[in-house]
């Protein structure tokens, strides 16, 4: 718990450090995360990230992320920083190495590491695409305050009052009560932030999409479980004590973001 607590905190002010510093510093954080959460990953099937199925994932993970920024016009739009250009190339490419393999790369491995790649890829670059809108900083803090207290609001609240497990067969430690704590505690953050910026629009929207987040956060968090499940992992690595893995800190942000953006609410 002691060690928990003091990663999450000297993690997360580094990070936030990074954040409102902004540019190429905090996207090239977001890059290195990026490169070793896809490590992470190759980890849970065991495919070498330097094999050459393992390579491709990675150059189409980091294509997608640089996406982003060719988006935002940090970088410009060439080919291989387009959507679709960059996922079917990619795609192509894992699909052809199962041939040239002679099938000993299998489908199931392309299929694991192109849905990787996307998962990663995407999460990561709306992180950075977030950053570089207007006010970006203000609804990065949105998104990633709320996340955490939901995170820490479930954790807590499960810990002390937690009964009914919400899905044993994924994340046994996960509890309806705890579920509803962070939720509870995601809308007080939430209308915190809205009334201290109210440049993110009326108290009520602010409010709705900390109610989006408490529920896509711990989604991302049970998906990430339910991977880790059919791998026969734990955690996805150590890096962070008392945490596990790069993945396992940020498989409910990422989602987060996916989502958030894909509905065009941020």
């Amino acid at each position: 718990m002691k060690q928990r607590i003091i990663t999450g905190v000297l993690g997360g002010a580094g990070f936030l450090a990074f954040l409102w510093v902004g540019g190429w510093s905090y996207a090239g954080l977001i890059g290195v995360l990026a490169t070793i959460g896809y490590m992470e990953f190759c980890r849970m099937k065991k495919i070498p990230f330097y094999s050459l199925e393992g390579a491709v994932g990675l150059v189409l993970m980091w294509l997608i992320l640089l996406t982003g920024l060719a988006e935002r016009g940090f970088l410009p739009p060439i080919w291989p920083l387009q959507v679709p250009n960059n996922i079917l190339t990619g795609l192509v490419v894992l699909l052809t190495l199962i041939v040239i393999s002679r099938n000993r790369i299998q489908v199931e491995e392309v299929a694991y590491l192109f849905l990787g790649s996307l998962y990663i890829g995407f999460g990561f670059s709306y992180m950075i695409q977030t950053r570089l809108m207007t006010d970006g900083m203000i609804w990065s803090l949105l998104a990633l305050t709320v996340t955490w207290a939901n995170d820490s609001g479930a954790y807590f609240m499960g810990k002390r009052w937690g009964k009914r497990k919400l899905w044993p067969s994924i994340s046994p430690n996960k509890t309806v009560e705890g579920s509803l704590g962070g939720m509870v505690l995601s809308l007080i953050i939430s209308g915190i932030i809205g009334l201290l910026f109210p440049e993110l629009g009326s108290l009520a929207a602010v409010l709705g999409i900390g109610l989006i987040i408490s529920i896509v956060g711990p989604l991302g968090d049970l998906i990430e479980s339910a991977v880790k499940r059919t791998t026969g992992v734990k955690d996805t690595g150590s890096l962070l004590p008392g945490h596990g893995g790069v993945l396992d800190r940020f498989d409910s942000l990422l989602l987060v973001f996916l989502v958030l953006h894909t509905i065009q609410l941020i």
